[in-house]
């Protein structure tokens, strides 16, 4: 039986009860008639017992980073052998950008999507009606999929303009800048004739599009008089872009990011509240998903207002990713009350990553 604070319409419960749910969440993934079986079989392999040793938020820093394994996992070992019905239906199989080997994959549930999606339909408020223009990965990334279904929750259409991530990251990485050029004026040229053509309310792309967008007057001219909303993801923006974005060249447009990982099936939202600074924090749905920065050298976690590199954790019935050091370097900032882990700002791609030098390309 599925115990209760693991519901996702629990979460306040959840949240309030962190150590509860913490024990709940390792009884879930760590018996026979409810885990999955790749920590099933993972477990035996464990110099801990998840059980019995693993109560807390801190202690989940026993587990080994797993999430490289993930690159050749049958899918069908990542689903929890508890979830039933409608829980158990998937919204998709999505990869990681492959930007440090081959790229990962993970198994998205469609009632975790759709949660997560209603978690930042914080920032929507007040828009209404409207479409989407997307210009940003589809398949096998999951970006193009929360697009689509944030086109629906407004009673919308979506206008796809797909990005190849991984290509620009080869050609940048062959010092082949006409071609990357080229590339990215292919992709704006499309955007701005369904810009030109197309009721469009909703603009949802990465910064380095925006940067593109920007350069030409006459596109600039159709964001500011059609766009309502601009979500930017992916790819990491200063406080000098975002400033010059939010009031010289979309002024009166609410800009809004969101940091997220394909290996943590989600995505932390700007918070509503400005820093002095101009940096964007992100808040987590904890306890769902939770960060910590830590000391690259030590793996010792660094004190409020230092920086270091983010280690991320989804912690859902849908899957457990615990203690994943990703390739992103971060500012620690206090979070909300009621919150697992802390905020994060000012991110940014560590120079190498697993020995690979770190390309972050448009995505």
């Amino acid at each position: 039986m599925l115990p209760e604070v693991l519901d996702l319409s629990r979460r306040e419960l959840a949240a309030s009860n962190a150590d509860d749910y913490i024990r709940a969440l390792m009884h879930w993934h760590f018996s026979e008639d409810t885990g999955s079986p790749f920590w099933l079989r993972r477990t035996k392999t464990l110099d801990f017992d998840p059980l019995s040793d693993v109560r807390t938020f801190t202690d989940l820093s026993l587990f080994p980073n797993v999430v490289n394994e993930f690159r050749e996992v049958p899918v069908e070992d990542m689903i929890p052998r508890g979830l039933t019905g409608a829980d158990r239906v998937i919204a998709g199989i999505y990869e990681s950008g492959g930007t440090t080997g081959d790229p990962k994959r993970f198994v998205m549930f469609d009632r975790w999507m759709d949660f997560a999606l209603a978690w930042d339909e914080h920032h929507y408020t007040g828009i209404g009606d409207a479409n989407v223009l997307a210009v940003t990965p589809s398949g096998p990334h999951m970006f193009g999929e929360f697009a689509e279904r944030r086109a629906r929750r407004h009673n919308g259409v979506k206008f796809t303009v797909d990005l190849d991530p991984r290509w620009i990251k080869q050609m940048i990485g062959r010092g082949d800048t006409a071609g990357t050029e080229r590339y990215a004026d292919h992709i704006v040229d499309q955007a701005a004739h369904l810009l030109a053509t197309q009721s469009i309310g909703i603009l949802i792309t990465t910064p380095p599009i925006l940067e593109f967008i920007a350069q030409r007057d006459e596109l600039v001219d159709l964001v500011r008089e059609k766009i309502r909303f601009i979500c930017w993801s992916g790819a990491h923006m200063d406080a000098d872009s975002r400033n010059m974005f939010r009031h010289d060249i979309f002024p009166g447009i609410p800009l809004k990011g969101l940091y997220g990982s394909t290996t943590i099936l989600g995505m932390s939202r700007e918070r509503d509240e400005e820093r002095p600074d101009g940096l964007a924090v992100f808040d987590t749905p904890s306890p769902y998903i939770a960060f910590r920065v830590v000391d690259a050298a030590t793996g010792a976690e660094v004190n409020y207002g230092e920086r270091g590199q983010v280690v991320m954790n989804h912690l859902t019935k849908y899957a457990l990713l615990p203690n994943n050091l990703e390739r992103d370097i971060a500012l620690k900032v206090e979070p909300p009350a009621d919150t697992l882990g802390c905020s994060v700002a000012d991110v940014g791609p560590v120079r190498t990553f697993d020995d690979v030098e770190v390309i972050e390309g448009v995505y």
